[in-house]
């Protein structure tokens, strides 16, 4: 049976970018390879919507993120903390471990936080040095108005540091136009790579504080990434054979134009949706981004036996919940290297096993309603 891989991360990769892995390895201080890392940084600020350099750094969106805390923040500094989902808690408990003084904007599972929040912790907390929001809550499915947060953020001297790893790519996002000042992604998403690199942009007041803050670090200290950079290296060794791929699937997001990547990426996600409402099932989260649909388990279903079921039988891998939304929630990804028709499938596999499972819905009514959606998206 053909594997078929639905999770938010990774996510499935293109066959041309699959042969450029598949090469020889090459010496990474080679004149090809610098010229290939110059080549992926300018592509990349494509992808970011930003004037300033893009850092690769060699490791999970993870070592991104920590790179984002430990360049912007000296230890006991305040720092507001967006958090909506896990990869919120995932900024938390980088923060702990630098010693920033962190005041949490929180909400419940499912829900954002709104620009009106983040701007009355800014009030109430003018000594904010920086604030950590995430553009995608993967483990949710929500959405952040990150547009909205960059205008009130912007009014203060704070920074705007964003977690764009699962939504940068397959959402709308321009760091230059709605000021965000650090912004992070890796390659294993949107970007269609195997895991293994992460990205890092600041923009020109977030190098302002990172240049005043005291180094504390070695191997994330974005200061060895610039000065390497000017040169088209990197400081550390870098993943070049990854680099080099990933020079391929930048390719085919040039091919297509930014734009049209949101376009396509909101198109199958609003017929996503669609489908799903139709097979009488329910939207965890209440502003769904366009990465991934993430779908509310109904009572008196197993959330990962029917998983489990689904790819047993068709051969369809999607994301179960993580920690206390495990058996709660479905998440289906259709970022990255995924069209329309896989979707459709992925929610006709998911009509079946639970039509098997006893669960009551009319066979073929979430694909007619993708259909329908889709059509009308164009």
């Amino acid at each position: 049976m053909k594997p078929r891989l639905f999770t938010p991360g990774p996510t499935p990769v293109p066959e041309e970018t699959l042969l450029e892995l598949a090469r020889p390895v090459t010496y990474h201080r080679a004149p090809e390879a610098k010229a290939i890392l110059a080549e992926v940084s300018e592509d990349l600020k494509y992808v970011f919507q930003t004037s300033q350099p893009v850092y690769t750094l060699t490791c999970s969106g993870t070592g991104g993120m920590e790179a984002a805390v430990s360049n912007t923040l000296a230890a006991g500094e305040k720092a507001i903390l967006c958090t909506a989902g896990r990869w919120g808690e995932r900024w938390r408990g980088i923060l702990k471990a630098y010693g920033a003084n962190i005041v949490t904007v929180e909400v419940p599972y499912g829900k954002a936080v709104t620009p009106e929040m983040l701007e009355k912790a800014l009030k109430d907390n003018p000594d904010t040095k920086v604030v950590f929001s995430t553009l995608s809550e993967t483990s949710t499915g929500v959405g952040h108005d990150l547009e909205g947060y960059g205008k009130v953020v912007a009014k203060t001297d704070a920074l705007l540091a964003v977690d764009g790893i699962s939504g940068v790519g397959a959402m709308e996002c321009k760091m230059d136009a709605w000021n965000l000042d650090v912004v992070v992604t890796g390659s294993h998403k949107a970007l269609m790579m195997p895991p293994g690199l992460a990205f890092v942009a600041a923009s020109a007041k977030a190098w302002k504080k990172i240049d005043a803050t005291p180094v504390r670090n070695f191997y994330f200290d974005l200061r060895r990434y610039r000065k390497s950079l000017a040169e088209s290296d990197t400081p550390f060794t870098p993943g070049n054979t990854l680099i080099r791929a990933q020079r391929v699937s930048l390719k085919r997001i040039r091919a297509e134009g930014i734009e049209n990547l949101w376009a396509r990426h909101a198109r199958i996600a609003a017929a996503c949706r669609a489908g799903v409402e139709a097979m009488g099932l329910k939207l965890f989260a209440e502003r769904p981004n366009n990465a991934l649909t993430v779908i509310a388990v109904p009572e008196g279903v197993e959330g990962t036996a029917t998983l489990k079921a689904m790819e047993k039988k068709y051969g369809f891998k999607l994301a179960d919940g993580q920690d206390t939304l495990k058996n709660h929630i479905w998440r289906l990804s259709h970022m990255g290297y995924t069209d329309a028709f896989e979707v459709l499938g992925a929610l006709s596999a998911l009509e079946l096993v639970l039509g098997e499972g006893g669960f009551k819905l009319d066979a073929g009514a979430g694909v007619a309603a993708f259909q329908k959606a889709y059509a009308a998206g164009k």
